[in-house]
């Protein structure tokens, strides 16, 4: 790290000197990624020698610049970069994994590594005979740090030593068997050391899923917790022009490669390389439709499935009624288009009773902004850890992504609270800091757009829908005009692939009762009632003879909080219908409706 090459590095560099962390930093190529500059930072400034990486370790990395026109850059693993270019010219990089053992590492300098081997033979150990145990790995090592800190200054080496897989090595919790305890405090006495940081002397510890290493080495003050992201437009640009090396891109796509690397967004290089080479060797051609099919798959498969990627078929204009949270959205959609991110919220909750539509308009407001669109699935695991990797993996995705809309159905199930009961060890809890910190991150203005669905908001945490988080609360209500109900019931016919004219919609009764699901199930009847009997279109003799029969929910109390509910959480008074005003100025304001939700929910409870 004291002189990083952009080339390999001479088989016997000069060792550097704890006098190389004093203005080291500054030389860093440009090209570094922005992880492994705060590394090099941290570790110039004096402040660590610690360091755990996690996220996209799997992934390629750069090794080297962006060539001139004609010369691609190379790429390799993450144990490759840290062994030819952060620590490129250090005696010793020592790799280790409960698979390979102890091992010398150099990337692909083949000289470099014999030199290495015998340096470390004759100060460390013969390798080869060295048992995989990370018992015996980690003795082995501190009895080497100690001799390495105690030699003279020039017979001092410059060592680094990279941990893979650290989860298995010191593991997350509090039953900790009497060896990985050892590991635990080993590692963190290495990090703590005076010693060990005033010589050039590193420890990587790299996992995929920080949340299964142990937290009292990810969050000790003597180490750096470091995300390795998924790679940026930059990135992706200049992977694609190595993969495309030798071959015309328009031959095999209709994207070009500036294109093709912005509408990669949350996909890593290694995935990246399969699409383009299944697409070149195939000779299937990465036309738009295919490339959407496989962009899906891809991301999808980056959250391990819990993420679905939605691809919005409709517009705000597809929606009916709900006139003013059409038209926020609409300027929001604007905003977003010119360029004005400051001026658009963090998020957006929606709410209303159940079947008023807040899907199906959440989907519609992401198909009107012209951003992709995922809905985030259950994450929750029974076991240790598992639900905050999940969680954090998804996060990564979500940020490498953006600009996108995260919709999250039933919210206030799915996001926990900051209160504990204890009976999760405070799993509930952190999973709300994690992604509330995330929804505050105002980094992440018009990138990533949060819409909270709840019928239920009551229940959510205020934590999450204070200014900052879910800025702008939409409530959405049942339609209750006549006009509203006719124009629900053709576009709802158009959806289902039925056809039904407006003026075939005869008076429809129950109005304020039926929720759009209700309506839909409506024309569903109608509409199979007339395949039967071999009718082309829905009747207005049919569907006045289905409306005759369908008998509302009678679950009164619930549909009732739930509406009331969506007034009271509302943040702006363009969003409540007439009738809805009038409501309320007639109960006594949003007071008395805060009593009456209270009384409905003790009556509820005692049932």
């Amino acid at each position: 790290m004291s002189a990083p090459a952009d080339a390999a590095p001479p088989p016997t560099p000069p060792a550097p000197s704890a006098d190389d962390k004093e203005g080291g930093s500054a030389a860093l190529p440009a090209w570094f990624p922005g992880w492994a500059a705060r590394l090099a930072e941290l570790y110039f400034s004096g402040t660590t020698s610690a360091f755990v990486i996690h996220g996209n370790t799997w992934d390629l990395v750069p090794l080297g610049p962006r060539g001139a026109p004609g010369v691609p850059p190379r790429f390799g693993t993450l144990e490759e970069f840290l062994a030819e270019q952060l620590f490129g010219r250090w005696d010793l990089v020592l790799a280790y994994d409960l698979a390979r053992g102890l091992r010398c590492v150099a990337g692909s300098n083949e000289q470099r590594l014999r030199a290495m081997v015998a340096t470390c033979t004759r100060r460390v150990a013969d390798l080869e005979g060295v048992p995989k145990d990370p018992s015996v790995v980690l003795a082995l090592l501190d009895r080497f740090l100690l001799k390495n800190v105690t030699a003279r200054q020039q017979d001092r080496l410059s060592v680094a030593i990279v941990i893979t897989h650290a989860a298995f090595v010191a593991p997350r919790g509090d039953r900790l068997g009497e060896k990985e305890q050892r590991h635990l405090v080993t590692l963190l006495d290495w990090a703590a050391s005076p010693y060990l940081k005033r010589l050039n002397v590193a420890f990587v510890m790299v996992d995929q899923e920080v949340a299964r290493v142990s937290e009292r080495l990810t969050q000790n003050p003597h180490v750096a917790t470091l995300e390795v992201p998924l790679p940026d437009e930059d990135a992706r640009r200049s992977y694609l022009d190595a993969l495309a090396e030798g071959h015309d891109v328009a031959a095999f796509s209709d994207f070009g490669l500036d294109e093709l690397a912005r509408l990669t967004a949350g996909i890593s290089l290694t995935d990246m390389g399969v699409l383009v080479r299944s697409t070149i060797e195939g000779r299937r051609r990465l036309d738009r439709a295919r490339f959407r099919e496989l962009k899906k798959r891809l991301i999808e498969r980056q959250a391990q499935g819990l993420l679905d990627f939605v691809e919005p078929r409709w517009g705000l204009d597809m929606v009916v009624g709900h006139e003013a949270a059409k038209r926020r959205l609409v300027d929001d959609a604007e905003l977003l288009a010119r360029g004005h991110l400051d001026s658009v919220p963090m998020g957006y909750l929606v709410t209303g009773p159940v079947g008023t539509g807040k899907s199906f308009l959440a989907q519609c407001a992401a198909g009107s902004l012209g951003l992709p669109c995922v809905t985030l699935k259950n994450f929750r695991s029974k076991y240790v850890g598992e639900t905050e990797a999940n969680l954090e993996r998804v996060l990564g995705v979500l940020r490498s992504m953006g600009p996108v809309v995260v919709i999250i159905d039933e919210a206030d199930a799915m996001l926990g609270d900051r209160e504990s009961d204890g009976g999760d060890s405070g799993l509930s809890s952190r999973i709300f800091g994690t992604i509330a910190a995330q929804m505050g991150d105002t980094r992440y203005r018009g990138r990533i757009l949060w819409m909270l669905l709840t019928a239920r908001p009551d229940l959510l945490p205020v934590d999450l829908k204070r200014q900052g988080r879910a800025e702008v609360h939409i409530p959405l209500f049942y339609p209750t005009a006549q006009s509203e109900l006719r124009a629900m019931f053709t576009v709802l016919a158009k959806k289902s692939g039925a056809t039904l004219d407006a003026a075939d919609v005869p008076e429809v009764p129950h109005a304020g009762q039926l929720s759009g699901a209700d309506i839909e199930g409506v024309v569903g009847r109608a509409w199979r009632a007339a395949l039967l009997a071999g009718e082309p279109r829905i009747t207005r003799e049919r569907l006045t003879g289905v409306l005759a029969d369908f008998l509302p929910s009678t679950e009164g109390l619930e549909r009732e909080l739930q509406r009331l509910a969506a007034i009271v959480e509302c943040t702006d008074a363009e969003f409540l219908p007439p009738a809805v005003t009038a409501e309320v100025a007639r109960l006594g304001g949003r007071a008395r409706l805060s009593e009456r939700i209270a009384g409905i929910k003790r009556t509820l409870s005692a049932q």
